[in-house]
């Protein structure tokens, strides 16, 4: 009752915007800092809603039961980008070119869950949950915060206007919002010269204890700490402007400016969809496929650009809850399938190249592209080269680990 308590008061009650923090009942949020004993890095984790098509985004022109099960809607070998005898990239993601060529940028094929899971979303929940078996509601992103140091909510958050990835959900504190500018204390505005804020105090002081009253005392004060602890980020420049228009461009571009506040974050979530493209995924020429992958990579490339010299810091992880199936249907779109591709950007990644093992195609129209790394090892090698704090075995409960290779330094 206690913890359903808190969460009413945290998301309801006191932040604007959408704003909320969640997590344990019995919380410090005295904000945390990237100096106090963290590893000073950061992982931003984008989702792609909807089960992208990894077979488009990342061809392998070399196995040629790809344009026989796809005879519309394949991608051409020559209008492939960043490719080699196998591999190549699909020539919307061209922004992406100049972190592929510089070595910040990898691909990994072939991933996903070790068993299929065709259910959008159950498949969502099992992916960010990562403890096959499990019954606990608990994200593995919320088991790295909780295993590094500190206990600020600020220490996970989720940017954007979609709900917050379960990956987040658990025991400790995390934070979300719409945006910088919305975590603020609901109804400040020009005209509040601070008396709001000092008469929400002096009101929630008199409170104290286990009762009902006391706890929502408890979270009216960490929420005012959250907050505080916050405020350098709106105090960074909104470099917006510079970025595309799209949701994913602009969340990212919140995303860029509370790393550069350094305000202790140390993880990161934001959404992209829709990518559930059973039809008009399209050709070269039109498509919902071109428009999404053109839409996500000149976001990522936006974000890298403003990021500058803070991008030592930080590592970008794309994930979708599963991939298509190989053969196109009759709507130029894909059904649900398996396998999928996995980009890795930023900081200690050994770019320019595609991992995996391909396992081949099957040219039938139910076939799927078969997983080969569990998408486990993928997060597993970022989760260890970039948060040594956190233990392996604990992240990903019964995972046994097997880097893939991506991560250099």
């Amino acid at each position: 009752m206690a913890r359903l308590t808190r969460r009413g008061v945290l998301r309801g009650l006191a932040l604007a915007g959408g704003a909320a923090t969640f997590g344990s009942a019995v919380v410090t949020a005295a904000p945390a800092s990237a100096t106090e004993g963290s590893s000073g890095s950061v992982l931003v984790v984008l989702s792609m809603r909807g089960a992208a098509d990894g077979l488009s985004l990342v061809v392998p022109h070399g196995d040629p039961v790809y344009y026989a099960a796809r005879p519309r809607i394949g991608v051409p070998r020559e209008r492939l980008i960043a490719a080699d005898a196998f591999y190549g990239l699909h020539p919307a993601l061209a922004p992406l070119l100049p972190l592929w060529n510089g070595g910040r940028l990898a691909a990994v094929h072939a991933t996903g869950l070790a068993a299929p899971n065709r259910s959008h979303f159950s498949a969502m929940e099992e992916v960010e949950d990562a403890n096959p078996g499990s019954t606990v509601r608990e994200g593995w992103l919320n088991r790295v915060v909780g295993l590094t140091p500190g206990d600020s909510p600020l220490q996970a958050v989720h940017m954007g206007e979609t709900l917050p990835s379960t990956a987040l959900f658990g025991p400790a504190p995390t934070f979300a919002t719409r945006s910088v500018d919305d975590v603020k204390i609901t109804g400040q505005d020009q005209y509040d010269t601070g008396g709001r804020r000092s008469s929400l105090e002096t009101l929630w002081s008199r409170h104290s204890g286990t009762d009902a009253k006391g706890l929502l005392a408890r979270g009216m004060g960490e929420t005012f700490s959250a907050v505080d602890g916050f405020s350098p980020a709106r105090a960074v420049p909104d470099t917006s402007g510079s970025y595309p228009r799209s949701d994913l461009a602009q969340a990212l571009a919140d995303v860029a400016r509370t790393i550069k506040a350094d305000v202790g974050v140390e993880v990161f979530t934001v959404d992209h969809g829709d990518w559930d493209m059973h039809s008009g995924l399209g050709t070269l020429e039109w498509g919902r496929m071109g428009t999404n992958a053109g839409e996500w990579a000149a976001a990522i490339a936006a974000f890298f650009a403003d990021l500058g010299r803070v991008a030592d810091r930080v590592t970008l992880v794309t994930m979708s809850e599963f991939g298509r199936r190989v053969a196109e249907n009759d709507n130029y779109g894909l059904d649900h399938g398996y396998g999928n591709v996995m980009f890795v950007a930023g900081a200690g990644v050994a770019g320019g190249r595609y991992y995996g093992t391909f396992p081949g195609l099957a040219a039938t129209l139910d076939a799927d592209l078969l997983v080969t790394t569990d998408y486990r090892q993928v997060l597993g090698e970022i989760v260890t080269r970039r948060f040594p704090a956190a233990s392996l075995s604990r992240v990903f409960p019964g995972l046994s680990y097997s880097p893939v290779g991506f991560m250099g330094a």
